[in-house]
Parts: structure tokens; sequence; C-alpha cells
């Protein structure tokens, strides 16, 4: 039988690979992760990278979502404002057109609409973190500004662009009607409509203060009709942000089933390579001949 006449060499390298066995478990579970580095599983760190990949792209549409939610959220809430002004003004006109109403008093009712007027005015200018919301694309511009030149007392400074958002790999989604669709609409002016009203009631008969009535009455129900556009984005954004929250919570399963370390696999691989490090160097020890650490100068 061959005896090895100088043994040191292999038992340094069963040495060396018990402390990188050794070395590899203790990081394991300091991070939790089987994969730290590439080589330790080529093809699961491949997968991980993919998973990240995929989980950043969730992480981007949910923060889209939630930038919009609240602008969404905001223009539905002027918009009730604004149907609830439109049927003050109905009422107020309706008032102005009774034939008992002396001149005097559809002055008055006159007066009150025209700060109906000025709300509307501040409500189609509504704003969200510094952005005017009905302006269409032009969102640093006021959609409206008073004219006092024009018919209805307005002019829109605004486009008739849309804004749309990537809410989704293959999905995107249109935040904003322009305020030349919602306010000044062909046959549903909400402007023209509310001046006709205050003009007809400063000078005008019962009649024509009826059909400046009507005309506002219009705008009412065009505008109404209009608002659900909001109403929807905002059940589409939730239904999507439900889904989007799924993902993230898959993905993140994902991740740990791939790279995720079994610690009590490797707690007991652990104590094993420590017992087996142990032991080698107890033998080396033990042995009669040459003292290890003169070997390794």
């Amino acid at each position: 039988m061959r005896v090895n006449p100088n043994p040191y060499s292999d038992l340094l390298a069963a040495i060396d690979q018990t402390q990188q066995r050794i070395d590899t478990d203790e990081q394991q579970i300091s991070t939790g992760l089987s994969v730290n580095v590439p080589s330790d599983n080529p093809a699961a760190d491949a997968e991980l990278l993919q998973n990240a990949n995929q989980s950043s792209q969730t992480d981007q549409f949910l923060r889209s979502i939630g930038s919009i939610q609240g602008e969404l959220q905001d223009a539905d809430s002027a918009l009730n404002s604004v149907v609830t002004a439109l049927q003050q003004a109905i009422s107020l006109g309706t008032e102005g057109a009774n034939g008992t109403v002396n001149s005097a008093d559809r002055a008055a009712v006159a007066t009150e609409v025209q700060g109906i007027q000025s709300q509307l005015l501040s409500l189609a200018n509504l704003t969200y973190q510094g952005s005017y919301v009905f302006a269409g694309t032009a969102t640093q511009t006021a959609a409206y500004i008073l004219n006092p030149s024009s018919p209805s007392g307005v002019t829109y400074a605004g486009n008739n662009g849309v804004n749309k958002v990537t809410v989704g790999s293959n999905s995107s989604l249109q935040v904003n009607l322009p305020g030349s669709q919602l306010f000044s609409a062909s046959g549903s002016d909400m402007f023209q409509a509310i001046q006709d009203l205050i003009n007809s009631l400063e000078s005008g008969t019962t009649t024509t203060i009826g059909a400046a009535v009507n005309e506002v009455s219009a705008a009412y129900n065009y505008i109404n009709t209009q608002r659900v556009f909001y109403g929807n984005g905002i059940t589409q954004l939730n239904a999507q942000q439900t889904e989007l929250n799924s993902e993230t919570t898959q993905l993140a399963q994902q991740q740990n089933t791939i790279g995720g370390a079994d610690l009590s696999a490797v707690i007991t691989n652990l104590t094993s390579s420590q017992v087996s490090l142990q032991a080698t160097l107890q033998a080396i020890g033990q042995t009669g001949q040459i003292d290890l650490f003169d070997y390794l100068k």
C-alpha cells in the first residue's frame, strides 16, 4: 500500500473547501438568500434579475397610478361643485323668470348669478400640484381668462389635447378632458349660458330669461354626462392598482422561491461543516510528523 509521505497539502485543501462551505452558509444565514453572487447559481441569478426588472416596472406603474389618482378625484369633485352651482343658477333663473318679480329683484338675482359665474371660472381653472387640470395639455396655462369683449365673458386659453399615463405593460389611461370639451362645447357652452342668463336678468323679459335658463339646463345635463369620464377613470385606476399589488406579491413570492435560502438546511450544513473542520484540525494537531505551522512557513 502506497502511503502519502506528505499529507498536509491534502489536509489543507480539505480545510479550505470546508471553510468555503462555512463562509457560504454563514452568508446565506446573514442575507436569507441562497444566491448572493451570480456564481452561486447562474441560472437562478438570471431568473432573479428578470424578476427584479419586472418588480421595478410594476413599482413604476403603481407610482404612476398614485400620482394621478388625486388629480382625477379632485377633477371629479370640482365637476360635482360645477353641477351644484349650475343647479343653483337654474333655480335663480327660474325665480327671475317669474312675472311677479320686479326689475330691482331681478337685478339682485343677476348679482347672485354673477357670483356663480366667478365660482365656475375658479372651478374651471382647477390646479393640481401646480398644473391646470382642464387646460388640455397646456397644463401651465390657466384654462380660462376673463374677457369682457367675449360674448361668454371668458376666453379658453388651453388646448384640445389630452394627457395619457401608462399604468400597465399594455395599458394606458386618458386622465383628463380639456375645458373646451367640458365647458365650451357647442350647444352646451356653460359660460355662454351663464352670461346669457345674467344679461337676460339685467335687461330681458321673462321669455328671454326662460330661454337662458334652458341654456343653463342644457349645460348642466351635458357636464353631468361628461363627469362620468372621471368616475370611470377612478374605477379603472383602482382595479389596475389592485391587479398590480397582486402582481407585486406574486413576484416577491417567486423571488423567495428562486433565491431564498432554506435556513433549516443551511444551519444543519453549517454545523456539519464546523464539526468536520474541527475534526480535521484536531487530526493535524495529534499527528507526530511535522508541525503544521512549520509546514505553512
